[in-house]
């Protein structure tokens, strides 16, 4: 199996060190983790052994890294390439570490407020290399800490917005005042179904009419005087906070092909959170897939003639 190896990938992020070993077409032959992600260690030699813990007894083989390994506080930085920009605009903007190790760039749009991500572009180039339907003109959205809603047209990522959803949810979680009324983390999380708790949040921030800030506090308010019991609050919030995040995006209208690209119990949150806005079902109903890094590595790959 390893003697068919063409190519380490590595999905390097803040916290998690992820490792595919890719042979022909960018088929995974093996994968690792751990958690020397790129906010947890500092100078190059730090990297160095992170790097040389997870490839193990793997082949030498070119390598290419996408994330947070190639920030300002990463392996070495990787400067922003600018929207809009497609697979060989990335690989142009490709940083060389050494003979055989390159880091990818993150994405820019720039614009009165400047928005950056870094991972998710690589992410975006495997969605739309394993769904070529969506290169003409869709949006992606990449829930998580900090969720990322794309827009791609003829292949390019013309244009995108960072909602800081799942940071903020975890703040208000564990350390505003609405955590007082909650049971302790980890007690109660927010699972992957619609819980009437979460789809009442959905559905407040849908009828819109009063501001996120005001609309946060009745969490505390409605616990408060036993609207709802202290276990349904967590789903509450998040269904507040993604259904504002949604309200937003869908301001402008709906997009014609919509796709969700991260964990499947997220994505299926988002998938239940758009059915409340009347895109859950039929030929509006978003596409939902894994995690696309390894086959966006191996496109970018290609494109670079590794």
């Amino acid at each position: 199996m390893v003697t068919a190896a063409r190519l380490i990938a590595l999905d390097w992020g803040s916290t998690r060190l992820r490792a595919f070993l890719l042979g022909a077409d960018g088929a995974v032959l093996a994968s690792r983790q751990s958690e020397h992600g790129a906010s947890t260690l500092s100078g190059e030699a730090a990297f160095e052994q992170a790097f040389a813990a997870i490839r193990g007894d793997w082949p030498a083989l070119p390598v290419l890294a996408c994330g947070m390994v190639g920030s300002q506080h990463g392996w070495r930085e990787a400067p922003y390439a600018p929207c809009p920009a497609d697979a060989a605009a990335l690989a142009e903007h490709a940083l060389k570490l050494s003979e055989r190790f390159w880091i990818l760039p993150g994405l820019m749009h720039d614009g009165v407020r400047p928005d950056v991500m870094r991972g998710e572009e690589t992410q975006i180039v495997g969605a739309l290399a394993l769904r070529p339907e969506l290169a003409a003109q869709s949006c992606l959205i990449l829930p998580g800490t900090h969720s990322k809603w794309a827009r791609v047209e003829a292949g390019r990522v013309t244009g995108f917005a960072t909602h800081m959803t799942g940071e903020l949810y975890a703040l208000l979680r564990q350390h505003s005042v609405l955590a007082r009324l909650m049971p302790a983390e980890g007690a109660s999380a927010p699972s992957s179904d619609a819980t009437p708790a979460f789809v009442a949040g959905v559905d407040a921030a849908r009828e819109g009419g009063d501001a996120l800030s005001h609309q946060l506090f009745a969490v505390r308010t409605l616990g408060l005087f036993k609207r709802l019991p202290p276990e349904q609050l967590p789903d509450y919030l998040s269904g507040l906070l993604i259904g504002h995040e949604i309200a937003h995006e869908l301001a402008a209208g709906a997009p014609a092909h919509l796709a969700l690209v991260g964990a499947p119990a997220l994505c299926e949150r988002y998938v239940q959170a758009l059915g409340r806005f009347g895109l859950g079902a039929g030929p509006s109903a978003p596409l939902q897939l894994d995690n696309t890094a390894p086959a966006g590595l191996w496109q970018l790959a290609q494109t670079m003639g590794l």
